[in-house]
């Protein structure tokens, strides 16, 4: 019975020890844990071919290959290494709905369907009827121009700009992607716990990340821009990927509860074709690259082919980013461009504004008057848009035997 007794006690130690093990590759400290793809399972070989697909576009900066919580591939551009900062674009906004999620943990946002009216007084009109879930999953109705409303990311103030948007069609009636739904939820996280989106998430998400270097971007009139623009490293990046991975969880703490990540990683919306044809879908500020039986891959997105990819099953996150040209936040400041931002044209005010910095009439950068997120025409999509079908193919296989 001793002898039994101890067995029992040994193989308890084992099972807590191999737990506990688990726990800290899923949740690695200021530093990843490596290891090389065959240590998890996955052959070198189709690692290789989806580094390559994401290489065959020169706009490619960076790539992050995590796997059970550790880092077991990257690859960068010449010029370019694990410290080098990418601008996330919309993956943004996937930060900052993961916010809404905390807010309503806590308490202090009742629930996804709580009217956005509740936090918002302007919203006293017929706007009354939106919901946070019809912002989070782009079906709230709101104005919605050609442009996505993105010459919102030109104007001195984007919240005002925001505040003036008005219904135009019945909520849940259709999916449209409006930056407007996303720049919202700065104020609906201010009003409900009286601080600023990006001290939020600081103070919630990053500094538990041991995120240390990052950019939160804010307009000229300090809003945080909850749509857009935060910059740092791929393998930062993964983090946020690997904590939704994880069902929420970091180290031995629950920061979002597994509920609202389940709720998250669900297929709501098909989405338009705009550069593929490629079945997508949305759901609470997140991309759906996959829904099949064998394969469920998520992902937040931002303009320019910016990624962070999540297999949640199969505990794989990949991150591709770029190249990129970091500018000295967090303020945005258009100086003399913003001359030309009365031009209502996205696309070209895009190319002019590359043009001008092409010629060396105007640098937009760290040593610039001009202060904003940009990306350069080397840094544009191409190819990973052409192939992405193959991409997500690529990510599958990872997991297939």
């Amino acid at each position: 019975m001793k002898s039994i007794k101890i067995n029992n006690i040994l193989i308890l130690s084992f099972i807590i020890m191999s737990m506990m093990l688990l726990q800290v590759q899923a949740s690695p400290g200021e530093y990843w844990d490596e290891a090389l793809p065959e240590d998890k399972g996955i052959s070198s070989d189709k690692v290789n071919n989806l580094f390559d697909l994401s290489f065959e576009d020169d706009a490619t900066q960076s790539v992050v290959l995590i796997k059970d919580g550790v880092l077991i591939a990257e690859r960068y551009a010449d010029g370019y290494d694990k410290d080098s900062f990418g601008t996330s674009w919309s993956m943004a906004k996937s930060f900052y709905a993961a916010l809404i999620l905390i807010s309503v943990d806590k308490g202090e946002i009742g629930s996804l369907d709580d009217k956005v009216s509740k936090y918002l007084d302007y919203f006293n009109d017929d706007r009354s009827v939106i919901t946070i879930r019809q912002l989070l999953n782009m079906s709230s109705g709101l104005e919605y121009p050609e442009t996505q409303h993105e010459m919102m990311f030109f104007q001195p103030d984007h919240l005002e700009y925001s505040r003036q948007v008005k219904l135009e069609k019945e909520p849940d009636t259709l999916f449209e992607y409006n930056n407007v739904n996303s720049m919202l939820l700065g104020d609906i996280l201010f009003q409900a716990t009286g601080k600023k989106a990006d001290v939020l998430l600081e103070e919630r998400v990053l500094d538990k990340l041991q995120v240390k270097n990052k950019t939160l971007w804010r307009d000229s009139k300090q809003n945080v821009l909850t749509y857009c623009c935060i910059d740092m490293t791929a393998r930062d990046y993964a983090r946020f990927g690997q904590l939704f991975s994880n069902s929420g969880v970091w180290k031995d703490e629950q920061i979002i509860s597994k509920e609202l990540v389940d709720e998250t990683f669900q297929y709501v919306w098909d989405t338009p074709n705009w550069w593929t044809d490629y079945k997508r879908g949305y759901s609470l500020h997140w991309w759906v690259s996959r829904y099949s039986e064998d394969s469920k891959i998520f992902n937040a997105s931002g303009r320019f082919g910016q990624y962070i990819f999540v297999d949640r099953e199969n505990d794989v996150v990949f991150v591709r980013i770029t190249k990129n040209t970091p500018a000295e936040g967090p303020i945005q400041d258009w100086s003399r461009l913003s001359w030309f931002t009365w031009i209502n044209n996205v696309e070209f005010l895009i190319a002019f504004f590359q043009t001008l910095e092409n010629w060396g009439i105007v640098k937009i950068g760290a040593d610039s008057n001009v202060k904003s997120p940009s990306t350069r025409e080397e840094g544009a999509s191409k190819e990973f848009y052409r192939d992405y079908e193959l991409v997500m193919d690529a990510m599958a296989d990872l997991s297939r035997d």
